[in-house]
């Protein structure tokens, strides 16, 4: 099985409304919980109990997609609120990174990184040392892994341009998103996804849901062709309905009326019944 592991803050862990965006199910997409692979449910993310929609779900289903015969394994590391400095070498976040990706490693190959943080770096002159932080990381993770060349997709600020809400106090996005946008000019096999046009929640400061589905298709389209991309995808709202067309095998079809037994919205013996047809 492949995987992929998911680091950052609060939008890389996802803010998304569940109710706001149908649901990806498929058993070909894995979430690595207690050292075990379990069949991917939204949030993915456990860093808060507000956690919801985030943008690895679309990025699995397409990958999924185009590989049907295949598994994907998803590795969630991400904790909002979280500084660069937070992840560096040796910091709690980062150990427990590595302690994740290193059980995932014993049943999955990692075949990219993706990465979405530098909100909560945003003032106070902190861009200052962004660069090298961030280049820490990247070097760190793929020694530590013995990945040297494993693609590191990188999601930009862009977005912060029309601050609201909470974004109006990262008064210094603009000098991290171009921290951002450059490193894969810094950084070998590290790459760059724009986060124009997309909307967030009435916070200002996290993605809602529609524009998680719509960025995670915008990291694997930089993951699938290794190129960076600057503007929004061509017909994104198009794609993302693409990700629900995929008819529910037999045993998806259960793990969604196990959820309506679970969450108390039918009855056991409606469950019953709707599993003998």
């Amino acid at each position: 099985m492949k995987s992929i592991l998911l680091l950052g803050q609060s939008n890389m862990a996802g803010r998304g409304f569940l109710n706001e965006v149908p649901a990806i199910i498929n058993e070909h997409i894995n979430v690595l919980r207690n050292g075990r692979w379990q069949m991917m449910g939204e949030p993915i993310h456990a860093d808060r109990h507000l956690a919801g929609v985030g943008l690895a779900s679309a990025f699995a289903q397409a990958w999924s997609i185009d590989h049907p015969n295949e598994s994907i394994g998803l590795i969630p590391c991400a904790e909002g609120g979280s500084a660069i400095s937070e992840w560096q070498p040796g910091s709690v976040l980062m150990r427990h990174a590595l302690s994740e990706a290193c059980f995932a490693q014993e049943t999955s190959e990692i075949i990219g990184i993706l990465w979405h943080q530098g909100e909560n770096d945003c003032n106070q002159d902190l861009y200052q040392v962004y660069q090298s932080q961030l280049k820490n990381v990247i070097a760190h993770v793929r020694k530590e892994l013995d990945l040297p060349h494993v693609p590191f997709v990188i999601g930009g600020l862009d977005h912060l341009t029309h601050a609201e809400g909470f974004s109006r106090t990262l008064t210094q996005h603009a000098e991290i998103n171009h921290i951002l946008q450059t490193m894969p000019q810094q950084v070998p096999d590290t790459y760059f996804a724009t986060s124009k046009g997309l909307t967030m929640n009435p916070d200002g400061i996290h993605f809602n849901a529609q524009s998680l589905r719509r960025f995670g298709l915008r990291y694997y389209e930089v993951f699938k062709t290794l190129t960076s991309l600057y503007e929004p995808l061509k017909d994104e709202a198009t794609c993302v309905e693409a990700l629900y067309e995929r008819p529910f095998s037999k045993n998806e079809q259960m793990r969604v009326e196990y959820e309506k037994l679970a969450t108390g919205q039918i009855s056991f013996e409606t469950f019953s019944e709707r599993l003998k047809s």
